[in-house]
């Protein structure tokens, strides 16, 4: 049995208005009076809010997690076991990061030992990046499910009709995405006579 279409549509629709009025919490709205671990897991899935209600008993992230990312220095370690709106902004954007992107790689985008102003400064810019990625990744999801939500005039050659074709796109441009984000990365800071050593399969193919 094939997926039920007029169901996908609904369901698109539905999460189409949920991620149009989905923002992250601004830096001010973030608590710093200095949270334990398990205040630190709970409102981070209230912020970050993006499973859809079959998979919500499953935890995105765990207490073990964090831990890693301290002893890894891909954050700044708590103060006496209490966490502060800087180590909540890094698990902010790290957990909405993770997902295309290797938590090594991640660490070049937000270094773990800047000030926090510095910090404020990075997580504004992405917040509102954010936003505007989320506005367009709508505006792609219209255009590629066009025939399912019966928008005809967006269709295009990318616009398809079944939900596994649906499927197989934004997997296929999640991937793409992502070795783009992390081939980009690794040439910060390169020359074209370095680009050798970027370390990537494909180094001089873009």
């Amino acid at each position: 049995m094939d997926y039920d279409n007029a169901f996908i549509e609904k369901k698109l629709r539905r999460w189409e208005k949920f991620i149009n009025e989905y923002k992250l919490p601004a830096w001010e709205d973030i608590p710093d009076l200095g949270l334990y671990m398990e205040q630190v897991l709970s409102l981070l899935t209230e912020y970050l809010d993006y499973l859809p209600p079959e998979l919500k008993d499953e935890q995105f992230i765990t207490a073990a997690t964090i831990n890693n990312y301290v002893r890894n220095r891909y954050m700044p370690k708590p103060f006496k076991k209490k966490y502060y709106r800087i180590h909540i902004a890094y698990l902010v954007m790290i957990c909405t990061l993770k997902q295309s992107l290797t938590i090594s790689t991640l660490t070049q985008m937000i270094p773990n030992d800047i000030p926090e102003e510095q910090v404020r400064e990075i997580y504004t810019a992405y917040r509102e990046r954010h936003r505007i990625a989320a506005e367009f990744f709508v505006e792609t999801v219209r255009i590629i499910a066009a025939p399912m939500l019966h928008h005809e005039e967006r269709r295009t050659n990318a616009s398809v009709e079944k939900t596994s074709d649906l499927i197989s796109t934004y997997a296929i441009l999640s991937g793409l995405s992502g070795l783009l984000a992390e081939k980009l990365l690794l040439l910060k800071g390169k020359t074209p006579e370095e680009e050798n050593n970027v370390g990537i399969p494909g180094g001089n193919s873009i």
